[in-house]
């Protein structure tokens, strides 16, 4: 599992012995357990009662000569969060305050985060100039701010009435960011309350097609007029941190959103047409417990055998059936299992704790031939990756469960029936006997399991 490091904290660690603040033999103590535990050494010191986080930040700013900023109280600059989107800020700890001219006051938990402060000096154009504040308090501040502002915002479904159009928002007649903004979440608010997980928005002669994933069809639910186009697609690019002013390319995104007070996220892919961009956005439910989603207590500890043994989970259904929820349940179970457990996927659904998600990005050649070739040097105990492409990425995963690692991917399959009839395929010939468990979602009520004696029946 990659160690969470605090540069800070790691360059001036030893000063705090040499300032008294901390012995020597307590710094290498908090360095073993911060090893061990993959956070950074400033959280064990803090845990551990060492030194407390009111005289760690103190002592911070006096050797980097940068300011403290206690944002306990502190009111930001809210024009400010445009600048830096919400995956940025949780990634690197950070959240914008006010801007002075051309310089962005930032906020960061590691201050010398150079790369960090270059990668948010590209973003945004400006000058940065960082103040040091608790990694709690940052956290705190970007949930609080970012959840209302860079993210669609709340929608209330419990008091909704079970009639609901989105297109009666179109009724107001005022062209506005905020109009925009809520014509977006009523569209999401229609897909929830008909338990819609993927909808389509796609370009007309006159406007633009609002289409809901019911089964197997795909029923349009009405039109977006010609005039509110343009601001709609660059405001759902904009919530999703895609780039809109780019409409030649493919995109891929993630837009998070609040339903009941629970967040959810959606993956957004932009692709372009002749008739324009086809937008598709597929809503994703957070993880649960696995004994939440279904399962018996039987066919939990298969799961559970079966993580423990190399070999490959394979978890299959049809399309939107919910085999990534059921892969993410699994993945959040096993967060605190002490092993490496990677992802490799187009987009991260959800973050999961002490679990390395890698998010392959074609436009900086980040793709699945690339983390092929590394991925084995990060020394995973298990992986996910979201399908089987090619037949090279079949064969090397195959391969990785000679090496005694665990993998999880998903299988599209109608049924039982059909699943049989694709691994019977060539392809899947040295494959198939490394399946050490099927997880098969027929719908969500309805999940079955198979270990290696059923496997032994089924697969012929």
């Amino acid at each position: 599992m990659e160690l969470v490091t605090n540069k800070t904290l790691e360059k001036l660690k030893y000063d705090l012995v040499r300032d008294g603040l901390v012995s020597y033999e307590d710094i290498e103590r908090a360095q073993e357990l911060a090893d061990s535990q993959k956070v950074n050494i400033g959280q064990i010191l803090i845990k551990s009662n060492l030194i407390s986080e009111e005289k760690l930040l103190k002592f911070l700013e006096s050797k980097l000569h940068i300011p403290y900023v206690d944002l306990k109280d502190y009111t930001l600059d809210k024009k400010c969060l445009a600048y830096i989107n919400f995956n940025d800020a949780q990634k690197y700890k950070i959240i914008p305050l006010f801007k002075i001219e051309n310089v962005l006051t930032v906020a960061m938990a590691d201050p010398l985060d150079l790369f960090a402060i270059d990668k948010i000096v590209e973003k945004t154009g400006c000058d940065i100039e960082p103040v040091i504040s608790a990694e709690t308090s940052v956290l705190k501040k970007i949930e609080e701010y970012y959840k209302t502002d860079s993210s669609v915002g709340e929608i209330n479904i419990e008091s909704s009435e079970n009639k609901f159009d989105w297109q009666e928002e179109l009724h107001n007649d005022v062209l506005s960011d905020e109009h925009i903004q809520i014509l977006i979440r009523a569209i999401l608010k229609q897909a929830i309350l008909n338990k819609v997980h993927e909808l389509f928005f796609e370009h007309i002669p006159n406007g633009l097609t609002v289409n809901f994933r019911q089964g197997t069809e795909i029923v349009e639910t009405g039109q977006i007029p010609s005039v509110l186009v343009v601001p709609f697609i660059s405001k759902l690019k904009t919530l999703s941190s895609l780039d809109a002013s780019v409409c030649e390319l493919p995109q891929l995104g993630k837009l998070v959103f609040k339903v009941d007070d629970i967040l959810l996220t959606a993956s957004i892919s932009a692709f372009p047409t002749i008739n324009g961009e086809r937008i598709s956005l597929k809503i994703y439910k957070p993880p649960k417990l696995l004994s939440e989603i279904g399962l018996t207590d039987i066919q939990i500890e298969i799961i559970k055998k079966a993580t423990e043994i190399p070999g490959v989970i394979l978890v299959c259904g049809s399309s939107l059936a919910g085999k990534t929820h059921i892969i993410y349940s699994i993945l959040s179970a096993l967060s605190g299992s002490n092993r490496n457990i990677m992802t490799l996927e187009s987009i991260s659904k959800y973050n999961l704790e002490n679990v390395n998600q890698c998010e392959l990005n074609e436009n900086i050649g980040f793709n699945i031939d690339k983390a092929m070739r590394f991925i084995e040097f990060q020394s995973p105990d298990l992986i996910y990756f979201e399908g089987i492409t090619s037949k090279s990425a079949l064969d090397y995963f195959s391969s990785l469960v000679f090496k005694d690692k665990v993998l999880i991917t998903e299988f599209l399959a109608d049924n039982m029936a059909d699943l049989n009839k694709k691994l019977s395929y060539s392809d899947f010939e040295m494959f198939k006997p490394l399946i050490s468990c099927i997880i098969f979602v027929h719908n969500p009520d309805r999940i079955e399991v198979l270990d290696i004696d059923d496997l032994n029946k089924f697969i012929k």
